[in-house]
């Protein structure tokens, strides 16, 4: 890399956690990006980018976006499929020792590129590994298993109460990448971890799969 001997410097993960001796078996493994820094809380000169790989379902590529319309039993499947979406801000805010904020954009100003829904919260935010593990089909938010960080780490599931801001209103276990599949085309999320000045985004399109 052409570091000066005298130069000192750092390699930790996109989520700012630096390889050791005593964790460099536990953070690294097979395609994980890295980042050589002069210090941990290094600002990015440059964005960067790393490509998720994994095997979709099946059901990715016969269902997505149909299991929400199946669901609704007859109802108007929309308002299903935005509860999906809120859920992932519900989860994010659940933590939250001030206001929690969930603000739903609809977007149809051509000039600002397609149509899209917007859901925006002020959560605990995730880091790249997170996004990774929500962009996976078929794995539970809370069962995931095999990586040092869950997309929800720390999230306690609320006891049972009719539902409102302080209860999970997710039908539908995997239900918030179909609700994106039914909604539209491709899914953007954009977070910035609470503990990190850095910010992850993720994009998912039915055109990639």
């Amino acid at each position: 890399f052409g570091i000066p001997s005298d130069e000192t410097f750092v390699i930790t993960t996109t989520s700012r956690k630096e390889i050791t001796e005593d964790n460099f078996s536990e953070l690294v493994h097979d395609g994980v990006t890295l980042y050589l820094l002069q210090s941990v809380d290094q600002m990015l000169l440059l964005a960067t980018k790393e490509r998720i790989d994994f095997l979709p379902h099946y059901d990715t590529l016969v269902k997505s976006g149909m299991y929400e319309y199946y669901a609704s039993e007859g109802q108007n499947p929309l308002p299903f499929a935005l509860a999906e979406l809120i859920d992932n801000s519900l989860s994010a805010t659940s933590q939250n020792t001030g206001i929690r904020s969930i603000e739903i954009k609809l977007l149809f100003d051509d000039s600002q590129g397609k149509p899209a829904v917007a859901v925006i919260d002020n959560g605990s935010g995730m880091t790249s590994k997170q996004l990774n593990n929500w962009a996976v089909y078929r794995l539970s938010k809370f069962t995931r298993q095999g990586d040092f960080e869950s997309d929800h780490s720390g999230y306690v599931r609320p006891l049972p109460v009719p539902r409102s801001l302080n209860s999970d209103i997710s039908y539908f276990g995997v239900g918030g990448k179909q609700a994106v599949f039914f909604v539209g085309q491709s899914a953007r999320m954009i977070s910035k971890p609470a503990a990190s000045q850095d910010v992850h985004e993720l994009v998912l399109s039915k055109e990639d799969f």
